[in-house]
């Protein structure tokens, strides 16, 4: 059995600017972590994959299409393909998100 353990995994700068873990990845799926510092943001964009978001901790606003909520650990919300999402660490706390793309792209 693989055991993946988040803390263990180095991060790194993505290409938006935020801390991102590669947690786990192969055709069919990608699982990502993201660390949001206090004001980091992830700029709207779309990918042609179904996506999904799991708070880890911490609160934040998340975007998607028109809608956007502060959302908090514990809460999942789904975002369809092609369909315009951001991210913005803008309650003054760290924002941990695991992102999933399903296939993986």
């Amino acid at each position: 059995m693989k055991v993946i353990k988040m803390n263990e995994i180095e991060g790194s700068t993505n290409k938006r600017g935020v801390t991102s873990k590669q947690l786990h990845k192969n055709e069919d799926v990608q699982l990502m972590n993201l660390i949001l510092q206090p004001g980091d943001v992830v700029p709207a964009h779309a990918v042609p994959v179904n996506v999904f978001f799991y708070i880890v901790s911490g609160k934040g606003t998340l975007q998607i299409g028109d809608e956007e909520k502060v959302v908090e650990a514990t809460d999942i919300i789904p975002c369809p393909p092609n369909t315009e999402m951001s991210l913005k660490a803008d309650q003054d706390q760290e924002f941990i998100v695991i992102n999933v793309k399903t296939p993986s792209l």
